[in-house]
């Protein structure tokens, strides 16, 4: 029978356990790259390497890791974290220009491949909102798992998923067959 994450944990702090580590690098891998593919707009190079770089700083990290929250939420953290620390190191903005939304959202200046694709919706998204989309609805986090993740309060987590959804609803219809 496969160990949950607190088992996998305890064998990583009570024996340093390389071999339970990399079964929680195996079992959350996949989620981690997938959110940070979508919060460094597809850029996959990038993403990967904040992938191990998450992984490294959980490794080094794990004995500060509490279990008030699942390891997933903790990673989570790390990985937006690592983002954050990737994207102030490029000065890149953490939102996106106004102008550059409307103008993607009119359907005759879109690509017509790109109708109705749910990621590009997402990356034109300001970063706070999309980061709330992507933890609470595609990753499956609560409310408040995501609030820990993003360090922000509840409220705002709610805030920004509710408009996240509106603005993807507005820009698919857009899109849409006219």
């Amino acid at each position: 029978m496969p160990l949950n994450d607190a088992d996998l944990v305890a064998r990583v702090l009570l024996d340093d356990d390389h071999h339970a580590f990399a079964e929680l690098v195996r079992n959350h891998q996949s989620a981690v790259r997938g959110l940070l593919r979508q919060l460094t707009r597809s850029d996959f190079a990038l993403a990967d390497d904040l992938a191990q770089e998450t992984f490294l700083r959980a490794y080094k990290n794990i004995r500060s890791f509490r279990g008030e929250a699942k390891f997933s939420t903790w990673l989570y953290r790390i990985a937006y974290n690592c983002f954050r620390e990737e994207a102030r190191k490029r000065k890149e903005l953490v939102g996106i220009d106004e102008a550059r939304l409307e103008a993607q959202q009119d359907p005759q200046t879109v690509d017509p491949a790109l109708k109705h694709d749910l990621m590009h919706a997402l990356q034109l998204l300001p970063l706070p909102e999309r980061s709330a989309i992507l933890l609470c609805c595609q990753n499956g986090l609560s409310h408040d798992e995501a609030a820990r993740v993003l360090d922000i309060p509840l409220g705002t987590v709610k805030t920004n998923v509710l408009r996240g959804r509106e603005k993807l609803k507005k820009t698919l219809a857009a899109w849409g067959p006219n």
